[in-house]
């Protein structure tokens, strides 16, 4: 495929592709101020009166704004020309597998995690007793970033959308640079942990 032909037949002359593109972008840088403010000075906690209430509302923002930015998505591929090579019933297959995997990998973690583990309850000094290792961390460190840029991928190809496959790599470089600011801190939360532990024996 000639890559003119596949740039060209992304309309960036549509709004709901750059406001598509900023709530990708918005929702982790979010997530990370608020939480790393929280880590802090205990804001939501202090009003909500509870580090646990504090996380199940920073969840439920998190949870929000993530079915906010899917349907901007959504409305965004509506608004762009398809190409009609994308169509292919391979690319459909493949389209679906990403999509089934994604929401596999996405779904399992949270499982694993629970409502805590996944929306940055460390961050309010909730932290889990052990490493989680089971399936799927024992896949992929990351899996819920993993599985939920496969699940954008998998949209934008069913969609034979060129623009979502823009959007897609926006969502990728976006989520590789939030596990290079997030990892670092998260071990360091859990090493004062367990030096403070140490110290208490």
């Amino acid at each position: 495929m000639d890559p003119s032909q596949f740039l060209s037949s992304v309309d960036v002359t549509q709004p709901s592709f750059w406001i598509s593109a900023g709530s990708i972008v918005f929702n982790p840088l979010m997530w990370n101020i608020v939480a790393r403010n929280e880590y802090r000075n205990k804001t939501i906690a202090k009003v909500l009166g509870s580090p646990l209430a504090g996380c199940y509302f920073l969840a439920f923002t998190i949870f929000t704004l993530g079915l906010l930015r899917d349907w901007l998505f959504t409305v965004a591929l509506k608004d762009q020309p398809t190409l009609p090579i994308l169509e292919h019933l391979l690319i459909k297959i493949y389209a679906g597998l990403l999509v089934a995997v994604g929401n596999v990998l996405v779904l399992t973690s949270m499982f694993k995690l629970g409502v805590t583990g996944t929306y940055l309850g460390d961050y309010f000094g909730i932290l889990m007793e052990e490493r989680v290792v089971g399936f799927p961390f024992n896949v992929l460190e990351n899996p819920m970033y993993f599985g939920s840029t496969m699940c954008f991928f998998g949209g934008a190809l069913w969609s034979a959308s060129p623009a979502g496959v823009v959007l897609s790599l926006v969502v990728h470089f976006v989520y590789a640079a939030a596990i290079r600011y997030e990892g670092p801190f998260t071990t360091m939360i859990y090493q004062k942990r367990d030096e403070s532990r140490k110290k208490a024996r």
